[in-house]
């Protein structure tokens, strides 16, 4: 599955031009006229990267970059700021409100689509990108699919986060809190036996032979070994 971008921009011209041109270039593309309703998109559906533009009506988009960082949910997601603003007071502006780029009205679609990969590149923590497999079990996070012996398994994404952290740290035991840090993030309020749910729901998504791999650590938490 292709990385996703969204569009927040109040002039529909603009967004259908990126629009354009990110799926030409392989991108998804989600799109939002305001900083409100782009707000709940991030937190409901996380794209990959947010095109930001500067000047809106209501909450600008300064404003908005300023308050997904501020939040330890969105405070990850790669922003590039849009805008007709060119002077160095305003880039200045732009970067300390946590955008990660800033593009300047009129841009071409080449320059905007090699800017955005390489913020996705520097944003992408390392080997996160690279497919895992254990016994025929593939997490491939470039096309976010996971198959069992070549056949594709429905997961989740959830507990697709959370088997691609076991997968990618072997052979040691988690208790839930610590799971809980490391898949769901630091400061989300969220019970340890809502780890029991999922690692309940990510073995019925695997099946058998898979399922066994999700181990069980009386008195502490949980494991993927392949030892047994």
């Amino acid at each position: 599955m292709s990385k996703t971008v969204l569009i927040v921009d109040d002039e529909a011209a603009i967004r259908e031009m990126v629009a354009i041109a990110l799926e030409m270039a392989d991108f998804k593309v989600l799109e939002a006229d305001n900083a409100q309703d782009a707000h709940a998109l991030i937190v409901d559906d996380q794209p990959d990267l947010v095109l930001l533009d500067w000047m809106m009506p209501g909450l600008s988009g300064i404003e908005l970059a300023r308050r997904l960082k501020r939040d330890s949910a969105t405070a990850e997601v790669p922003v590039i700021l849009l805008t007709a603003k060119g002077e160095e007071d305003n880039k200045v502006m732009g970067l300390e409100s946590g955008a990660d780029d800033y593009i300047v009205k009129p841009f071409s679609p080449r320059e905007l689509i090699a800017r955005l990969k390489a913020v996705l590149r520097r944003t992408t923590p390392k080997g996160v990108e690279e497919a895992v497999e254990v016994d025929g079990l593939r997490l491939d996070p470039s096309s976010h699919r996971v198959s069992g012996a070549g056949q594709l398994i429905d997961i989740g994404p959830t507990e697709y986060r959370l088997l691609q952290f076991f997968m990618t740290h072997q052979e040691r035991a988690y208790t839930r809190a610590q799971l809980l840090d490391k898949v769901w993030g630091g400061n989300v309020y969220v019970e340890e036996r809502t780890v029991d749910v999922h690692i309940r729901r990510l073995r019925k998504a695997l099946g058998d032979p898979y399922q066994q791999l999700i181990q069980t650590v009386r008195g502490t938490g949980y494991r993927f070994s392949t030892q047994h």
